[in-house]
């Protein structure tokens, strides 16, 4: 039977016919819309074409142009991820382990240290920690104004207006008014070509000293380059406090010590053993370099910043955070175990590095109080420097260990083996310390105070939190208001960012 005679004998058969090649046409169409829709986005997403300025510190104003990554970044300010050790949120890192506080005595970590938050909450962070601070005129501190130098696009506009030098010169609290929008785009971003490319001027000073032109790096190689500006070791060399990394003789921890020592640098003198000590910072860079996922080529970005794809477009996910919140697209797009294997071969890692860490901790504080208890029965500086030597060397080591926080699993031979050469050290420290002891009458053991909370501990290295919390708070309530009524009146309108 021909469709003619079919639908003359039924009328309405020719409707539906219709209707549903109208219905297929209509979807034919919108599929090839889609496409061209796709492409044309796609395009559009990968040739920028910006007025933006080339030092721009706010964020938002590079947002305009490339939403889905700004959208992601805003989620940098998310506080609620958590894993088995770390997590996004403020933690107190001391009333945790009341321990940091001994080893820390005499410096500003012992009064405030915290885990630290999403990237968004770089500026606010350091206003608000103890360690930061001052007279209430704004114009002088204890802390010097390289502390801002990894917190903000702020910091390479500021350079290029006045230079680096000039730039490390002073204290904390005279750029207040300036440091004002949290690390964003400016701290990575050419806004011409949107490349990757370093805005801060040690990372290539270092790199030149080793004979290195860090300009020929690749685009993978950027990908942790960037980091590398802030997620490394450094200290403040001279008068100037100009920010130096300590990577002349090698990146190795034994390397980096080594300079030091030649340079007879330290942080701080300890406050009970009055050893010469070094505060590493965070050399998550240069440990995650000899772990086996930046051997086979990933980069920082890799993980902690993977691509996704919207529609027709792929793009890089600036919700910097750990890639255990996301294993679906961080892990398992090179790996085929479940998410809970993952998870438990990364938590093995971080569990055995800690055992070590702990042992490590105990000894040294050990040494501390061990050393305080030699001075106060008469010791001499000759006498105690071996011991005081072998404390600055283990508490270096431990530090450089537990400082980049990933590094049990970036690296966790590397980091299991600096740990095991600080627990050494430190049976070193107390083996002289108990030589020297026992040559001035102290033959018994040298008992530890109660420090098992952050208050006890705190007292006991003789600080007065009561005061530093009163003296922070008007600070907070006085000098921050000001720096912010003068960055938004300032005419390049570089203003305060509220928070999003």
């Amino acid at each position: 039977m021909s469709i003619e005679s079919s639908v003359s004998r039924r009328p309405w058969l020719g409707w539906v016919l219709f209707l549903g090649t109208v219905v297929v046409v209509f979807l034919i169409g919108l599929f090839a819309s889609t496409i061209v829709e796709r492409r044309t986005e796609a395009l559009v997403a990968y040739t920028p074409s910006t007025d933006i300025a080339d030092r721009e510190p706010r964020n938002e104003v590079w947002g305009r142009y490339f939403p889905r990554e700004y959208q992601s970044y805003l989620r940098t300010r998310e506080t609620t991820f958590r894993s088995k050790h770390n997590g996004s949120g403020l933690v107190d890192a001391l009333a945790q382990d009341p321990n940091l506080v001994v080893l820390w005595a005499g410096y500003s970590f012992s009064k405030d240290y915290n885990q630290p938050r999403g990237h968004a909450w770089a500026v606010e962070d350091i206003r608000r920690t103890l360690r930061t601070g001052g007279p209430l005129d704004g114009k002088s501190g204890p802390m010097p104004n390289t502390c801002w130098s990894c917190k903000s696009p702020d910091v390479p506009r500021v350079m290029a207006e006045i230079g680096p030098a000039e730039f490390y010169r002073g204290t904390w609290a005279a750029r207040g008014a300036e440091i004002v929008n949290a690390i964003g785009c400016a701290d990575c971003h050419d806004p011409r070509t949107m490349n990757l490319r370093i805005s801060r001027p040690a990372l290539k000073e270092a790199f030149e000293r080793q004979g290195k032109d860090i300009t020929t790096a690749t685009h993978q190689e950027m990908r942790s380059l960037v980091c590398a500006q802030c997620h490394v070791e450094y200290y403040f060399k001279g008068a100037g406090n100009y920010l130096t990394h300590p990577w002349d003789k090698g990146l190795a921890v034994e390397d980096m010590e080594a300079y030091y020592d030649a340079y007879d640098f330290s942080d701080w003198t300890h406050g009970l053993s009055r050893a010469p000590m070094l505060k590493a910072q965070h050399p998550g860079w240069e440990l995650s370099r000899l772990g086996i996922h930046a051997q086979r080529g990933l980069a920082c970005a890799d993980c902690h910043m993977p691509y996704e794809t919207q529609g027709g477009v792929k793009y890089t996910n600036h919700h910097v955070q750990s890639p255990l919140a996301n294993i679906a697209t961080t892990c398992q797009v090179c790996h085929r175990e479940s998410e809970a294997v993952l998870m438990a071969n990364v938590y093995e890692r971080q569990d055995k590095n800690l055992e070590i860490r702990a042992a490590v901790e105990r000894e040294l504080v050990h040494a501390h109080v061990e050393a305080a208890r030699a001075w106060e029965a008469g010791a001499g500086e000759a006498e105690m420097k071996p011991a005081l030597t072998h404390i600055r060397h283990a508490q270096w080591r431990w530090d450089f260990a537990v400082a980049s926080h990933g590094a049990s699993f970036h690296a966790p031979l590397e980091v299991a083996r600096i740990l095991s050469s600080a627990l050494e050290k430190a049976f070193q420290a107390r083996l002289e310390l108990a030589r020297v002891l026992a040559a001035h009458g102290v033959t018994g053991p040298v008992l530890l105070p109660d420090l098992s909370t952050k208050e006890k501990a705190q007292r006991y290295v003789g600080l007065d939190m009561e005061a530093l919390r009163r003296e922070k708070q008007e600070f907070l309530e006085k000098v921050v208001p000001a720096w912010d009524r003068a960055a938004a009146e300032r005419e390049k309108g570089y203003g305060p960012r509220p928070p999003q």
